[in-house]
């Protein structure tokens, strides 16, 4: 048997459908929400199985990879995020690339020497590398417009992968994976009125607007911070609207506190200034349930006696 495990955002999404276009599998999708990282050890195989993980690190998938490189399955690991020591073993192949300006699609496009490469400038788009795909999508011909329809579609796979549960997205990650790879290029998605773009467009927009009516709780030099309402519209945009808010001041972080359990605890999104693209991850990870990567982070569940400090600790970490 072989196993896809893949993070349910953008990257996660595009990096597999690269994979699969290039090379049909079929396969058993592991996969969840954005937030939703240590999906290796919903894996048990056996000795002969094969596994592709995306875009999920592999720190925090270290003992579930140990496991199964024991058990005799082989792995294909490709990943932009914390990955402690990698692991040397003959049954595992790891791409792994930390620079803030790379993402795990990016990886696989380089690995299929571009077979894809639109895919891939959108889901850098989601994973808001947006002078980056903009580079990108100027060294490949595509003009303003085309641009501009690649981004749309990363963000609006991206805002997908954003709520506390499956049962708050408009698709779960697997199925629409699954929608997707009826698409060669993303272009197509726009010729298709049936395709996913057009609800998930429907969905963004009511989000967005939600969340653009909120006034900032701080607003300094260095950081500024927001605060979502304890609903599933705020879980979902949670997320893309934290890239909104680094690309409107690039000169800033960005909290983005969504509140849970009657505003006890609260779901952290934390975007490092885009011109200092470093430290977010690792700022998130000093708590518990936080990691991500250099440019963005997260914290599943920061209780609110615990907010103060990790404002404090993010605006130490930015100001110096």
């Amino acid at each position: 048997m072989h196993y896809d495990v893949f993070n349910g955002d953008a990257d996660g999404i595009i990096a597999l459908l690269q994979l699969r276009l290039a090379q049909p599998k079929s396969a058993k999708l592991v996969t969840g929400i954005k937030r939703d990282i240590e999906l290796l050890k919903q894996v048990q195989p056996q000795s002969q199985d094969s596994i592709t993980v995306l875009d999920i690190s592999m720190a925090k998938n270290s003992a579930a990879l140990q496991h199964v490189l024991q058990i005799g399955a082989s792995v294909f690991y490709a990943d932009h995020h914390q990955s402690g020591e990698i692991p040397s073993h003959p049954q595992l192949e790891a791409y792994i690339d930390l620079d803030a300006n790379v993402c795990t699609a990016l990886i696989i496009d380089r690995y299929l020497n571009g077979q894809f490469h639109a895919w891939a400038i959108a889901a850098a788009y989601g994973d808001n590398l947006m002078s980056v795909a903009d580079k990108l999508a100027l060294q490949a011909g595509f003009n303003s417009e085309q641009a501009g329809q690649l981004q749309e579609i990363g963000t609006l796979i991206n805002y997908n992968g954003y709520g506390r549960h499956v049962d708050d997205l408009h698709y779960h990650p697997a199925e629409l994976f699954k929608a997707l790879t009826c698409y060669l290029s993303p272009f197509d998605l726009f010729a298709d009125p049936q395709s996913p773009l057009y609800q998930l467009r429907t969905g963004y927009q009511a989000d967005m607007a939600l969340a653009m009516g909120q006034s900032a709780l701080v607003d300094e030099p260095f950081v500024r911070v927001f605060q979502l309402p304890d609903e599933p519209a705020s879980y979902r945009i949670s997320g893309v609207y934290g890239n909104t808010l680094a690309n409107q001041s690039e000169n800033q972080a960005h909290i983005v506190l969504t509140e849970l359990e009657n505003g006890t605890a609260f779901t952290v999104s934390l975007r490092a200034p885009l011109t200092n693209k470093q430290g977010a991850g690792g700022l998130c990870a000093q708590f518990v349930t936080g990691g991500g990567r250099e440019a963005a982070g997260g914290i599943n569940r920061l209780p609110r006696e615990e907010v103060d400090q990790f404002i404090q600790v993010v605006r130490d970490y930015y100001s110096s």
